[in-house]
C-alpha cells in the first residue's frame, strides 16, 4: 500500500511556516517517499534566531515553565503511538525500539519539569575572609539566552528532547536544527510544545541543509551556546566556528566491554548482543569491542554467535523484528566496506557480513588487527569484534587505546576488579555487570578524549545552559 505523502511546516519562533522550496523524507527500509518539509535558507535561520533573542528577554516564571513541560508530557503520552510510528517510519528503529524511545523522551521532558523547580543557587559565607564580616550574599543561576541545538538521526525524538527540555526548564529560548533524514519527530515534539502553550519565540525547529542553516546557527553572535550531538569531524568544525560561546558536544565512541572469567557468562552474552545490535548498531554507546578473558573466551564466543544468529532481520514495523535497515543504503555500503577491509587485513568472520540494500546483517568478527579501522573508529553499524585477553590489565590497556571515551562495560563478580576498572578506564561512564549500552536520562552523559565536551543529562544540561551570578551586599553595621 502506498504511504500518503505529508507536507510538514517548520516551526519558526512559535509560528508554523511553509516556504516554496522543500526536501523529501524517505523511509530507509524501501526508500519510499513519506513526507516533505521546508528547505530553509540562511535568512529563515537568522529570523528565528533574532526572534528567539527577543523572546529570551521576556522572563518566563518557573511555575510557567513547569506547567508547559507537564502539558507536553501529557501530549506525548496521549500521542505515544503516533510518535512511535513516526520514529520508525523515518528512521532505522523497529516499532518496538521506537516505542521505547517515546517512553524515554517523555521521561526526559518530565525530568525537565521536575528539575526546573530545583534550579537554584546557594548562600556564600563572605565572612570567611577577614575584613568581610559585614558582607552577606549568594549566587543564583540565570539563563544564557539563546541555545542553538543540532541533533542526529539515531534518536530523532529523545535527543531533541534532551536539548529542548533543559533549555525551556532553565528559561532559555532554543533553535533546533534536526537531522535532515529524520526531521519529522522533532517537528512533532515542536507541535507538543505549541499545544502546551509555550510562548512564541522560545522554540524554533528549522529544517534545511546543515551547511547553510546549521553553520548560520553556530556562528551567530546572538546564540550563546551550541549543543551538538553527532560525529567528530563535524564537532571539530563547530568548535572552530563557535568562537568563545559555550559548546557542549557528544561525538560518539567505539565502546569496549570487558568480560572476565568470573562473570555470569550468559548475562554477559545477552547484554552484549543487545548492546551491539539494538538500533542496528547506530548507537553512540553501542558495544563495538569485547575483550574476554581467555579462560572463558571460547564459551563466550560460541554463545554470542549463537544468540546473534537468533536475531530476526526484517520489516521494522513488524512486532517480531529485532533488526531493521540502516538509515541509508550508503551507510550500509560503508559498513560493508569497513568489514571487508578488516577481513582483507586478516580478521575472521564468525557470522553476518551480508548486505541487502540498506540492511546489514548482525556481524561478529574475531582476530581483527589493532590497526584496522574497525578497531579504532566508530563503525556506527551492527558489527562487533570479540578478542581474547590474558587478564584485566590487558583488557583495560586495549580498551583505552582509542581516541574515544564515552561508555564502557565490565562483567565480573569480583568487586576489586570492578573498581580497578572504574579507576583505570578513561571513559565518561562505566557500567558494571552491564554492557556499555545503558543510560538513564537523568544521569550525567558525556565522554573523554574524542568523545566530546561537557555532559548532558537534564540537570547537567541545565547547569551548562545557565550562568552563575554572584550577589554581594555590604551592610552598614
Amino acid at each position: 500500500m502506498q504511504t500518503k505523502v505529508t507536507s510538514y511546516p517548520m516551526l519558526s519562533a512559535g509560528a508554523w511556516v511553509e516556504i516554496g522550496e522543500t526536501f523529501d523524507v524517505h523511509n530507509p527500509q524501501n526508500d519510499e517517499l513519506i513526507a516533505n518539509v521546508p528547505y530553509a535558507r540562511k535568512e529563515h535561520m537568522l529570523d528565528a534566531i533574532e526572534r528567539a533573542h527577543q523572546a529570551s528577554k521576556r522572563k518566563m516564571a518557573t511555575h510557567e515553565r513547569i506547567a508547559v513541560l507537564n502539558r507536553v508530557v501529557d501530549y506525548m503520552k496521549a500521542h505515544a503511538e503516533e510518535f512511535a510510528e513516526t520514529i520508525a517510519m523515518e528512521g532505522s528503529k523497529t516499532i518496538k525500539e521506537a516505542r521505547g524511545e517515546v517512553k524515554r523522551a517523555t521521561q526526559t521532558i518530565q525530568i525537565s519539569a521536575e528539575e526546573a523547580r530545583r534550579l537554584k543557587g546557594e548562600t556564600i559565607n563572605f565572612d570567611q575572609n577577614e575584613g568581610s564580616e559585614s558582607r552577606v550574599g549568594y549566587y543564583s543561576r540565570f539563563p544564557i539566552g539563546v541555545v542553538g541545538a543540532i541533533t542526529p538521526f539515531n534518536d530523532p525524538l529523545n535527543l531533541v528532547a534532551h536539548k529542548i527540555g533543559p533549555a525551556i526548564a532553565s528559561g532559555n529560548a532554543i533553535v533546533v536544527k534536526p537531522a535532515s533524514v529524520t526531521p519529522l519527530s522533532a517537528l512533532m515534539l515542536a507541535r507538543a510544545f505549541v499545544e502546551a502553550g509555550l510562548p512564541e519565540g522560545y522554540l524554533s525547529v528549522i529544517t534545511g541543509s546543515g551547511k547553510e542553516v546549521g553553520e548560520a546557527l553556530i556562528a551567530h553572535p546572538l546564540v550563546s551556546m551550541v549543543s551538538f550531538t553527532g560525529g567528530p569531524e563535524a564537532g571539530q568544525k563547530i568548535q572552530q566556528s563557535a568562537g568563545t560561546k559555550k559548546v557542549s558536544m557528544e561525538l560518539g565512541s567505539n565502546s569496549p566491554v570487558i568480560v572476565l572469567g568470573d562473570a555470569d557468562l550468559q548475562e554477559a552474552v545477552s547484554s552484549c548482543v543487545s548492546g551491539a545490535f539494538s538500533a542496528v548498531g547506530q548507537n553512540c554507546i553501542g558495544v563495538q569491542r569485547i575483550y574476554v578473558e581467555r579462560t572463558v573466551y571460547a564459551d563466550f564466543l560460541d554463545a554470542f554467535v549463537e544468540e546473534t544468529a537468533e536475531l530476526r532481520v526484517g520489516d521494522k514495523m513488524d512486532e517480531r523484528t529485532d533488526i531493521g535497515p540502516m538509515i541509508q543504503e550508503k551507510e550500509a555500503i560503508r559498513v560493508e566496506k569497513w568489514v571487508q577491509e578488516a577481513l582483507d587485513e586478516g580478521a575472521k568472520l564468525e557470522i553476518g557480513g551480508q548486505r541487502v540494500g540498506s540492511y546489514y546483517y548482525p556481524t561478529v568478527l574475531t582476530q581483527v588487527p589493532a590497526h584496522s579501522k574497525i578497531a579504532k573508529e566508530e563503525i556506527f553499524g551492527p558489527v562487533v569484534m570479540v578478542e581474547p585477553v590474558e587478564h584485566l590489565e590487558e583488557a583495560i590497556e586495549k580498551s583505552n587505546a582509542v581516541d574515544y571515551g564515552l561508555h564502557a562495560g565490565i562483567f565480573t563478580s569480583n568487586i576489586d576488579h570492578a573498581f580497578y576498572a572504574v579507576e583505570h578506564m578513561n571513559v565518561g561512564g562505566i557500567m558494571i555487570n552491564d554492557s556499555s549500552d545503558y543510560r538513564i536520562d537523568e544521569m550525567p552523559f558525556g565522554g573523554t578524549k574524542g568523545s566530546g565536551i561537557g555532559r548532558e543529562g537534564v540537570r547537567h544540561s541545565m547547569e551548562a545552559m545557565t550562568e552563575q551570578r554572584v550577589v554581594c551586599i555590604k551592610l552598614k553595621r
